[in-house]
């Protein structure tokens, strides 16, 4: 089961710092993640997603593949491969996976003005390895799916850590 961690920082920057630094973890395999996304909330007040994969560019090449197999049993591979990547990209850009989109839009429009917030979903993570690494950024736990004390040790642990930066 995966669990849900939103922080809050000062400004896009240091979310996608954060976020890039995760993913660095997740390759040395301190960290499993589901998904990672930041999310901005823009002086002007404008919400934008920094997600890491593109559902509707993997839905139009997964459709323009098909879509010209497909063609290709016709004699029209060219049109196959339009068609399908044009059905592919409408069926990824309806695709949501990992942390929903309309959720984080939602805790995105409660943060102040030129601030962000990296939302995770953690598999699994060896959290006196990784709480290190991301408290000295700083940041506000938010949100989590944790239970009330799994939360509160998260909170305690983060805080330790700033402390001993």
């Amino acid at each position: 089961m995966s669990h849900l961690i939103a922080i809050d920082y000062p400004d896009v920057a240091t979310a996608t710092t954060v976020r890039d630094r995760l993913l660095e973890m997740q390759k040395e395999k301190l960290i499993t993640l589901e998904d990672v996304a930041v999310v901005e909330r823009r002086q002007d007040g404008k919400i934008k997603l920094h997600q890491m994969t593109s559902t509707t560019g993997i839905g139009a090449a997964g459709g323009a593949l098909w879509g010209g197999l497909i063609g290709l049993l016709f004699f029209m591979p060219l049109l196959g491969m339009a068609l399908g990547a044009g059905a592919g990209a409408l069926g990824g850009a309806m695709t949501d996976v990992g942390v929903d989109d309309k959720f984080m839009k939602d805790l995105g429009s409660k943060l102040e003005p030129g601030t962000a917030a990296l939302f995770m979903l953690v598999v699994k993570s060896t959290p006196d390895k990784v709480i290190p690494q991301i408290a000295q950024y700083g940041g506000r736990i938010i949100q989590t799916s944790l239970g009330t004390e799994e939360e509160a040790q998260l909170r305690t642990a983060a805080k330790a850590a700033m402390g001993r930066r």
